[in-house]
C-alpha cells in the first residue's frame, strides 16, 4: 500500500496523534521503507493490518504517558479521559448511602465512555473479555485490571457491536499488557497529598526469561501491590454541607448531641405533641437545647454539627433543631489494598505458529464507611427505647426546655423521644473483597497466508461484602438504649460509661456477611484474517471472519446465617438472591476491507449473535476513509449496536426503599409533582419506591454515526476532528420518576395507593423505556518543534457535548437538551472538557506540564427554590469550571534507572461548590463525578532494571 504524506506524518507523530495504535516496531517500519512491516490487530477491527493502514478513531495511552501523569489505576485514567462520561463510576461517588442503580456497587470502579454508562462500555484485556464484577454482574471492575503490567491502553471511540457484540455502545477500552519480557525490573511509586490523607503507594516486580526467537519460548510474570489510604470527607474544608446561604444545608436532625422530638398524644413523652414557642405561639416539634436562645449553639455539640436551616427545608417546627453534616461523614477515598498477578508463557510451535498460556489474578479489598446510624423514635425505636427519666442529663434537658418554654408545657418523668446520631456506635462500614482471575490458552499463526487466532478462556469475579463497625443487632440495640446505659446527650469531651460501651459492643454485628456473588464467563473464540485473491484499484481486499461462543453465569447470595437475627439498617439484599443462572451466546462475524481507490477505503462488518432467551440480533457497520489530497483524510462510520439485560435486571426480586427527599407531591392532585406546603394538594409525600427485575425485558438497541477529518498540512502539525451521535432505544432502567410524574395519566397503575387514596408506593421496576440521544465533537491537535537541542510538543485533546436528551416512551418527543444541566445519579453532561499538554524532551530529561479543564454547569435547585418558598441569599445557579495543572519530570541518566517526580494539582485548586442534595449524590458541597478532592500531591516513581 502506498505510503502517502498524510499517513507517514501521522506515523512519525507517534502516539501523540491519538489516531491509531502504534508501538516502537511499527514506528520504525514507517520511517524505514526497507523494514519489515508487521501486521497487527488493533482495537475495533478483526483484520490484521499495519498501523499505517489504520483509520479507526482510537485514542492511545502509552506506558510513558501514564507514568508522566502519575496515574496508578484504571479508575484514575478514566477520570482524566476527556471522552469518559461523568457518572457514578468511581469509588468516591458510591462511597456513602446509595440507591437505585448504584445498589450493589460496593468496591466497583467502572468505565464509562461518552456518557453511555459502565454497562454500555466494553472492557477488554489483551483483546478479550473478562468477567463482570461479582456483586452485580453488569460492569467490569477496573480495579481488577493488572495496571502496573500495562504496555498501553487503546480506546476505540466508536460503536463496535459488529465486531465484539453486546455492551460496545459507548466504545471499547482495551488494556494491553506486555506480550513477552526478558530480564528483571522493579518499581515503586508514592503519591503523597500535601493536606494529608488519601496517600497512594504501589510497588511492582517483573521477571522474564527465554528469547522467543532464539529459544522458542518466553515466560514472564509480574506481581503488583497497591494501597490507597483513607481520605474522609471531614479531612477537606470544602467538603461541608453547612452553606445554607448558598442553598446547601443537611436535612438531618439526628445529631451527636440528640435533638428532642415529639411523638404525639398516643405515646407519652417529655414534650408531648410539641411545645408552643413564646416568640410567636407556633408549635415546635424538634428541639435541640443547644440551639435555644442563650444556648451554647449547635456547633458545640460535636463534630459536623450545625444549625438546621428551617427556611431551606420549609420546616418552622424545627426552628430550634440542629443538623448533622452526614455527607461529609462519608469517606471520600475508600481505603483499598490490592494484589494482582499476571503470568504469561509463550511457545513457538513452528516458524509461523505460537501457543500462549496466560493467567491473570487479583484480590482487591475495599472499605467504605459513611455516617453513624441515626436513631429516631418510630416503629423500630418505640417508647421503651427512649431515654429514661434518670440521671443528670435528663434533668439538664428538662431544665433547658422549661427555662424557655415553661414547665407547664412539659411532662416531667416521661421518657425523652429523640433523634440521635449514634457516634458511639461508630461509622457504618462495609468491607468488600473481590477475587478475580482469567485463564487463557491461545494459539495463533499463519496458514496459507491467513492469520489465525484461537482462544479458550475461563474468567471469574467473586465478591463478598461484610459488615464492619456501626451495625448492631436490633433487639440488643433497643435494650441498650432503653436501659439508659447509653446517653445521647453528651458534649464533646464527655464519654459514654464503660458499662454502656460494653453493652453496645456486645450488640455489634461486625463480621456478618451481607451478601456475595460470582460472575463467570467461559469463552471459545476464533478469528481468521487475510487477503482475498482479488484486487481493487486501491489494492488487495482483506477479510476477517470468526466465531465467538460464550457461556455467562451469575449467582448472588443474601443473608446465609443460620439464625437471621435482625441487624438495624444493615442493607441486606435477600430479595435479589439468585441461584446460579446462565445463558449461552453463539456468534459469527465477518469484516471486509475494500481499498476501492488509492485514496478511498471502505470497511464492512457484521455480526450475528444468538442469545438463550432473547433470540438473535444482527448488527452491521460500515466505515470509510477518503484522502482527496495527501494532507487531508476524511473518515466516518455508521453502525448499530445492542446491550442485553443483565441477570440482575431480569431476575432481581422486589425491594423497597423510602423516598428521602421533601420535594415530591402526588401528581394526581399536584400537576408536576413538586411539593409546596402552601398549595392544597401539593403537600410533601415520602412513599416507598419499589425496584426489581422483569424477565420480559428486551435488549437495548443503538445507532451510532460519526464523521470527521484528519489534517496534516505540515510535518510538525496535525489535527483530527470527529463528530459523533449515539441514539439508544428500549433503554433498560428503573422506571424514571420524572417520566411517571410527567405522564401520570399513562402510569396511574405505578402509583400505589391505600384505601384513603394516599400514595404509599411507586412501582419503579426495570422497564424498556424510550431512549437517549447524545451528540458531540472530539478534537485532537498536535504541534511539535525543536528548541535548544530538545524536542517539544503541544497537544490539545478535547470533548464537546452538544446534545444530551432522553425520552421516557418511544411515542414521546425528546426532552429538552440537558447539556450543562445538573443530572442526578447518572451522567453529568458538561459541555466541554479538555487536556492541554506541553512536553519537552532533552537528552536524559523529559518534562510534562498539563492543564485539565472541566466546564461548569447549571446547579441543582435547592428544595426551597424548587417549591418557590425561599431563595438563599447567596444562591448562584452556576457551578464554576474546574481547572487543575500537573507537572512531572523524568530523568534516565543512570543506566537501568528511571526517576519520575510529579506534582498533581500544582496550584492546590479546590473543587467548585455545588448545592446538590446529599440524599441523592455523594459529596458535601462538591461533585464526586467531576473533581479530585485530594488537593496538591507529590508523586515519585522509581523504576530499576536488574538485568
Amino acid at each position: 500500500m502506498k505510503l502517502n504524506k498524510l499517513i507517514q506524518a501521522l506515523a512519525l507523530a507517534g502516539l501523540s496523534t491519538q489516531v491509531f495504535a502504534q508501538d516502537a516496531a511499527q514506528q520504525d517500519a514507517a520511517t524505514d521503507p526497507n523494514a519489515k512491516v508487521e501486521r497487527i490487530r488493533v482495537t475495533g477491527s478483526s483484520i490484521k493490518r499495519t498501523t499505517i493502514e489504520g483509520d479507526l478513531p482510537i485514542t492511545v495511552f502509552s506506558r510513558a504517558d501514564i507514568n508522566a501523569a502519575g496515574i496508578t489505576s484504571a479508575e484514575q485514567l478514566l477520570l482524566q479521559m476527556n471522552i469518559a462520561g461523568n457518572s457514578s463510576d468511581n469509588l468516591a461517588s458510591n462511597g456513602g448511602i446509595v440507591s437505585e442503580e448504584q445498589r450493589g456497587n460496593n468496591g466497583v470502579s467502572g468505565a464509562n465512555l461518552r456518557g453511555q454508562g459502565s454497562d454500555a462500555t466494553l472492557v477488554l484485556l489483551n483483546g478479550r473479555r473478562v468477567a463482570t464484577h461479582g456483586l452485580k454482574g453488569r460492569a467490569v471492575d477496573l480495579n481488577s485490571i493488572p495496571f502496573a503490567a500495562l504496555e498501553r491502553v487503546e480506546v476505540l471511540r466508536d460503536g463496535a457491536s459488529a465486531v465484539y457484540g453486546t455492551d460496545a455502545i459507548g466504545g471499547v477500552i482495551n488494556f494491553i499488557t506486555k506480550s513477552d519480557y526478558t530480564g528483571a525490573e522493579a518499581s515503586a511509586f508514592v503519591d503523597h497529598t500535601e493536606a494529608g490523607g488519601g496517600n497512594i503507594y504501589r510497588t511492582n516486580i517483573l521477571f522474564g526469561t527465554g528469547d522467543i526467537n532464539k529459544d522458542g519460548w518466553n515466560v514472564f510474570g509480574t506481581v503488583s501491590y497497591k494501597k490507597n489510604e483513607v481520605l474522609g470527607g471531614d479531612d477537606r474544608k470544602f467538603s461541608s454541607s453547612f452553606q445554607a446561604d448558598r442553598g446547601l444545608s443537611p436535612d438531618s436532625r439526628g445529631t451527636p448531641f440528640a435533638t428532642v422530638f415529639n411523638r404525639g398524644a398516643a405515646d407519652a413523652n417529655l414534650i408531648g405533641t410539641g411545645l408552643l414557642d413564646p416568640l410567636d405561639g407556633k408549635s415546635m416539634t424538634a428541639i435541640n437545647i443547644l440551639d435555644l436562645p442563650g444556648g451554647a449553639g449547635c456547633a458545640s455539640g460535636g463534630d459536623l454539627m450545625g444549625p438546621y436551616d428551617e427556611k431551606l427545608w420549609n420546616s418552622t417546627s424545627s426552628r430550634y433543631a440542629c443538623a448533622y453534616d452526614y455527607p461529609a461523614a462519608a469517606r471520600i477515598q475508600q481505603p483499598q489494598e490490592s494484589v494482582d498477578f499476571i503470568g504469561r508463557a509463550s511457545f513457538k510451535l513452528a516458524e509461523d505458529h505460537m501457543a500462549t498460556l496466560e493467567f491473570v489474578a487479583s484480590q482487591i479489598d475495599v472499605s467504605k464507611a459513611f455516617e453513624p446510624n441515626q436513631i429516631s423514635p418510630g416503629s423500630t425505636f418505640t417508647p421503651e427505647t427512649w431515654y429514661p427519666s434518670t440521671g443528670a442529663s435528663y434533668d439538664a434537658v428538662y431544665n433547658a426546655l422549661a427555662d424557655y418554654f415553661g414547665a407547664a408545657q412539659l411532662n416531667y418523668g416521661e421518657r425523652i423521644a429523640y433523634r440521635w446520631r449514634c457516634v458511639a456506635c461508630g461509622p457504618r462500614e462495609i468491607d468488600t473483597t473481590t477475587k478475580s482471575y482469567r485463564l487463557l490458552a491461545a494459539f495463533e499463526g499463519v496458514i496459507a497466508d491467513w492469520d489465525y487466532n484461537v482462544g479458550v478462556s475461563r474468567a471469574s469475579s467473586e465478591s463478598s461484602s461484610t459488615l464492619g463497625s456501626g451495625f448492631h443487632y436490633t433487639a440488643e440495640l433497643k435494650d441498650v438504649l432503653g436501659s439508659g446505659l447509653i446517653n445521647p446527650f453528651l458534649l464533646p469531651g464527655q464519654s459514654q460509661t464503660t458499662e454502656g460501651m460494653a453493652a453496645l459492643n456486645a450488640a455489634s454485628a461486625s463480621g456478618v456477611e451481607l451478601y456475595g456473588g460470582e460472575s463467570i464467563m467461559t469463552q471459545i473464540d476464533a478469528t481468521f484474517s487475510g487477503e482475498v485473491s482479488f484486487d481493487l484499484p486501491g489494492g488487495t481486499i482483506m477479510m476477517a471472519t470468526g466465531v465467538d461462543l460464550r457461556r455467562e453465569e451469575f449467582k448472588f447470595n443474601g443473608d446465609e446465617r443460620a439464625e437471621m437475627r435482625p441487624i438495624f439498617n444493615a442493607p441486606f439484599d435477600n430479595a435479589n438472591v439468585l441461584d446460579k443462572v446462565s445463558r449461552d451466546i453463539k456468534a459469527v462475524f465477518a469484516e471486509v476491507y475494500l481499498p476501492v481507490l488509492d485514496n478511498l477505503d471502505i470497511t464492512l462488518a457484521a455480526r450475528y449473535d444468538k442469545y438463550d432467551g432473547f433470540g438473535s440480533t444482527t448488527n452491521p457497520k460500515v466505515s470509510f476513509s477518503y484522502r482527496p489530497i495527501e494532507e487531508l483524510m476524511f473518515r466516518g462510520a455508521y453502525s448499530t449496536g445492542f446491550k442485553v439485560p443483565s441477570f440482575n435486571q431480569l431476575f432481581n426480586g422486589v425491594t423497597e426503599s423510602q423516598y428521602t427527599g421533601l420535594d415530591l407531591a402526588d401528581p394526581a392532585t399536584c400537576p408536576g409533582g413538586i411539593a409546596n406546603e402552601n398549595i392544597v394538594g401539593c403537600e410533601s409525600i415520602r412513599p416507598d419506591e419499589i425496584f426489581g427485575g422483569k424477565e420480559n425485558l428486551l435488549p437495548e438497541e443503538s445507532k451510532q454515526k460519526s464523521l470527521g477529518f484528519v489534517v496534516v498540512p505540515v510535518d510538525y502539525f496535525n489535527m483530527s476532528v470527529d463528530w459523533w451521535e449515539i441514539e439508544r432505544t428500549d433503554t433498560i432502567r428503573s422506571a424514571p420518576r420524572d417520566v411517571l410524574i410527567e405522564n401520570y395519566s399513562q402510569f396511574t397503575a405505578n402509583w400505589i395507593r391505600n384505601a384513603q387514596g394516599e400514595v404509599i408506593a411507586i412501582d419503579r421496576r426495570y422497564v424498556n423505556s424510550g431512549g437517549t440521544l447524545t451528540r458531540g465533537i472530539e478534537l485532537d491537535a498536535n504541534l511539535t518543534g525543536e528548541l535548544a537541542g530538545g524536542m517539544w510538543r503541544v497537544n490539545l485533546n478535547g470533548s464537546y457535548i452538544d446534545t444530551f436528551k432522553s425520552k421516557g416512551l418511544e411515542s414521546l418527543p425528546y426532552s429538552e437538551n440537558l447539556v450543562g444541566e445538573y443530572v442526578r445519579y447518572y451522567n453529568l453532561p458538561i459541555k466541554w472538557k479538555h487536556t492541554l499538554n506541553l512536553s519537552y524532551v532533552h537528552g536524559d530529561w523529559s518534562h510534562s506540564f498539563t492543564q485539565m479543564y472541566r466546564d461548569g454547569y447549571k446547579d441543582e435547585l435547592p428544595v426551597s427554590m424548587a417549591n418557590g418558598s425561599y431563595t438563599p441569599a447567596n444562591w448562584n445557579p452556576n457551578v464554576d469550571s474546574y481547572v487543575t495543572y500537573n507537572y512531572s519530570v523524568t530523568y534516565k541518566g543512570v543506566d537501568d534507572l528511571s526517576l519520575t517526580f510529579g506534582i498533581k494539582n500544582l496550584f492546590d485548586q479546590d473543587p467548585p461548590f455545588t448545592a446538590h442534595q446529599g440524599d441523592f449524590a455523594a459529596g458535601a458541597g462538591w461533585e464526586t463525578r467531576i473533581a479530585d478532592p485530594r488537593g496538591r500531591a507529590y508523586t515519585l516513581l522509581v523504576e530499576y532494571k536488574f538485568m
